[in-house]
């Protein structure tokens, strides 16, 4: 009976402290604390839709952002494009090219994602109504994908994107990789997935010669370096309803980002044959994003390809609804038409 309460007590100890290092309560200090913070943006209408439990769904073209090693889902070549209205005249959009090699089993892909504020007027603590010049905010990382089904159930994929930062004259460039990895079983199309995505060295801003950097202030404003927004990604996926022609898939994913408190989220899918998607899903967690998300998919044609057009709306507490179209097509190869 001792050795059992001893064993017991153990596995609490231990199950505790995993779950503090897993799942800690705290976190939230350190938000706003990275850079090139659009690259945690969600550019996958479906997925933001859901509320961001997309790591563990089936793959299409969007996979390249939110689980790359999905990819090898991809049976012939496909483009995704994806526009975010993110509020404020600020857009980011995305843009993706998937090839499925000869071996079947490997995906190369091809992806940019872009942000830009457009013109607005520059204000500094000592000219609060405008100095005349007229600024503006680019980003953008251009990615390469590999992704290889390792085994009929397990599949891996690495992604090694160049980023480079624009504001107000200021600039910067750096890399980083994500790394994703895939499981599937065969009961209820159930699927584990976990993700690193973003993992890089620090950033930091520097400027041109003729940019004055020094206002009130004892050093200039691009001289600190921050870390890029580095986050583990868990998540699973089931199709947890199914009858003739009507399916319900679930979605569950955990985020650890390492700017910011712990988050989760999970969304619904309801899908009528292969032509009506209907999404919803809840965040978390995640301050100022109080209400659910939701969205929809309708596949249609393009010549004999199939097209897919998706709609997300992620409402927010203070800056309004937030918009997300996109369209992805899959090229079928002559025998497959």
């Amino acid at each position: 009976m001792k050795k059992i309460l001893y064993l017991i007590s153990t596995l609490v100890v231990v199950q505790a402290s995993l779950t503090a290092q897993v799942l800690p309560n705290y976190g939230g200090e350190r938000a706003g604390l990275s850079a090139l913070s659009f690259l945690k943006n969600d550019l996958s209408p479906r997925s933001s839709a859901l509320g961001g439990s997309s790591i563990a769904l089936t793959g299409d073209a969007y996979s390249v952002i939110n689980n790359p090693a999905a990819l090898t889902d991809l049976e012939n070549t496909s483009y995704g494009l994806s526009h975010l209205f993110l509020g404020g005249g600020v857009n980011q959009s995305f843009l993706s090219a998937n090839y499925p090699l000869k071996d079947k089993s490997s995906v190369l892909s091809f992806s940019i994602n872009s942000l830009n504020s457009g013109e607005m007027e520059e204000r500094t603590e000592f000219m609060p109504m405008g100095t005349g010049r007229q600024i503006s905010v680019s980003n953008i990382a251009v990615g390469a994908t590999y992704a290889r089904q390792l085994s009929s159930l397990f599949t891996a994929a690495v992604t090694v994107k160049y980023i480079y930062e624009g504001v107000a004259g200021f600039h910067n460039s750096n890399a980083t990789v994500d790394l994703a990895f895939l499981y599937k079983t065969d009961f209820r199309d159930l699927k584990f997935a976990v993700m690193v995505q973003n993992f890089g060295g620090n950033s930091a801003l520097g400027s041109d010669s003729d940019i004055p950097t020094t206002f009130n202030r004892n050093t200039g404003i691009g001289l600190e370096s921050n870390s890029v927004p580095t986050i583990f990604k868990l998540g699973l996926s089931i199709k947890a309803w199914e009858v003739k022609n009507h399916s319900i898939l679930a979605a569950a994913q955990l985020n650890h980002p390492n700017d910011n408190a712990e988050n989760y989220s999970f969304g619904l899918e309801y899908q009528y044959l292969d032509h009506l998607f209907i999404r919803g899903g809840y965040r978390l967690s995640v301050r100022d994003r109080d209400y659910p998300t939701f969205g929809f998919g309708l596949k249609t044609r393009l010549g004999n390809h199939p097209l897919y057009v998706d709609y997300a709306a992620n409402p927010t507490n203070f800056i309004g609804l937030q918009h997300s179209i996109g369209l992805r097509v899959q090229i079928l190869n002559t025998i497959d038409r």
